[in-house]
């Protein structure tokens, strides 16, 4: 990696104007300069396009007719990043995403040594200062990675909450799947990249996550009217598990099994809706064959 190696950052966001401002302000601040903050907005209300429009030259503003949900946004702001700008590397994250003044630095630092990869992901803290758990990432060996953990280890997978990839990676295994809509094209887009080159975690990148509460993903527990959403989950996570070796693919397919059963046997409400989404779901999931779309490169860059 050449030290004046230049980033493009990119934001996807709908309708969390106030997130947006402070992941924004935190990315103009970052020691190691960007090139290009690349902002995606999947057509929110007027007040994020009155801000967004606000800042001219300062952001490059891609603004989406429709709502095509977070992987459909990914994938219009990595296509813009290889056919509209040169650079080295693309950061990628989400709109509440907040970096911290160093989270780039620590990347570049760490490619600078270790240039062949395919990804890099920072630790994840939510606001508390503990580890985000809806992006709790985890070694190769499939066990969670603790806070504790101070060097950077290869992992498989990693979430669109700030993930660095070399642009001849993203030449090589296409764009995020736009059907996806929600849920899983963070997890199947690194772990398209892991098959090319190693992806790595790097605790020494730190950024915070800003939900509203420290919670992961989970249908058991969530309220009756997201119900409706785990459906992309299920029918994604399907999907991604077909791609991987046959362990692997047997591992995954086990987890809905699971979710099914402790559902079944729980005293959640809305159990029967719960049920039924997990089968209609998973039944997709073997049906689901989204074609992957490559963008045109505005460079020329090596594969090797």
């Amino acid at each position: 990696m050449e030290i004046n190696s230049k980033v493009s950052a990119l934001i996807v966001t709908y309708n969390r104007l106030e997130l947006l401002k402070q992941s924004i302000e935190a990315l103009q601040k970052q020691e190691y300069p960007l090139a290009h903050i690349i902002v995606v907005d999947n057509n929110s209300n007027e007040d994020t396009k009155e801000y967004l429009t606000s800042l001219g030259d300062a952001i490059d503003y891609v603004r989406l007719p429709e709502n095509i949900g977070g992987a459909g946004g990914f994938n219009q702001g990595i296509r813009y990043f290889m056919e509209k700008t040169a650079d080295d590397y693309i950061w990628i994250m989400d709109d509440d995403t907040i970096t911290h003044l160093d989270s780039l630095q620590e990347f570049m630092n760490f490619a600078q040594t270790t240039p062949d990869f395919s990804f890099l992901s920072s630790q994840v803290l939510w606001k508390d200062g503990d580890l985000a758990k809806m992006n709790r990432a985890k070694y190769v060996n499939g066990g969670r990675i603790p806070l504790s953990e101070a060097k950077a280890v290869e992992t498989q997978n990693a979430t669109f909450v700030s993930l660095l990839m070399p642009r001849s990676i993203v030449k090589q295994i296409g764009l995020p799947i736009t059907d996806f809509f929600i849920w899983g094209d963070d997890m199947e887009y690194t772990d398209r990249a892991y098959r090319v080159k190693p992806g790595y975690y790097v605790p020494a990148s730190k950024v915070t996550h800003a939900t509203a509460a420290n919670v992961g993903s989970s249908l058991i527990n969530d309220s009756a009217d997201r119900t409706p959403r785990y459906f992309y989950h299920y029918r994604n996570k399907v999907y991604y598990a077909r791609q991987r070796s046959l362990y692997r693919r047997l591992r995954s397919e086990v987890r809905p099994v699971v979710d099914y059963l402790q559902i079944m046997f729980s005293k959640t409400t809305d159990k029967k809706a719960k049920l039924a989404i997990i089968r209609k779901g998973v039944g997709a999931g073997y049906k689901f064959n989204p074609k992957i779309e490559f963008a045109n490169d505005s460079k020329k860059t090596s594969n090797k």
